[in-house]
């Protein structure tokens, strides 16, 4: 990928291209990896392994170069609508700072707009934009409310998050059935009647 890409193109294009020096770093160092894991780095299984290694982290991470802020404003329109707005069960993929394993899950997220709303396919963007970067789960949930209450500036802000943990699931505690739970709310999700409605709405079979 390069790294002079304008801002625009990087946050709007699918990143299927790669900084070819910082693979090749990367690659070498997984290559030493398999060596000190025991394993043979030259025969045929493992040889381009560690380049394609190096070419997934270099994707599942690329949220380092997206500005989830543009993304919001590049499709922000005036609108006379002042009722909840919800998105539900957006796919999650992410990595785990602590291990660099993945976890997974959806998005649940609804704000209510004050004066703006943003283009539907935005939001799920903003939650690539954060989770495709080495994460925990409870930042992530807190960074994707910040951005659209300080975005749109909308009445209020609603985010929970489900996720398993391949951290929990393959090792340490080894529970591969746990799910954790986050969730992160402003201003008028604050209210207890507001934040049962958004609450029954993703929990509800509507579709």
């Amino acid at each position: 990928m390069n790294d002079h890409l304008d801002e625009e193109e990087i946050s709007y294009t699918k990143i299927d291209r790669y900084n070819d020096s910082k693979i090749a770093s990367v690659a070498n160092h997984y290559k030493d990896i398999l060596g000190q894991l025991g394993e043979d780095p030259e025969r045929e299984g493992l040889l381009k392994t560690p380049e394609r290694v190096a070419k997934a982290l270099q994707y599942l991470t690329h949220g380092y170069d997206l500005n989830p802020s543009e993304i919001l404003r590049s499709a922000m329109f005036k609108e006379d609508y002042s009722q909840m707005v919800v998105v539900k069960d957006i796919e999650v993929y992410s990595m785990c700072e602590h291990h660099m394993l993945p976890f997974f899950g959806k998005a649940h997220i609804a704000y209510i707009p004050n004066g703006h709303i943003v283009g539907l396919s935005k939001i799920p963007r903003v939650v690539d934009a954060f989770a495709r970067r080495l994460q925990v789960q409870e930042r992530l949930t807190n960074e994707i409310r910040d951005c659209i209450q300080e975005t749109l500036n909308p009445v209020g802000v609603a985010v929970v998050i489900e996720c398993r943990h391949l951290c929990m699931a393959m090792r340490g505690i080894q529970k591969q059935n746990s799910v954790t739970t986050t969730s992160a709310f402003t201003g008028e999700f604050a209210k207890d009647k507001t934040r049962a409605e958004f609450l029954r709405l993703i929990t509800a079979n509507l579709h």
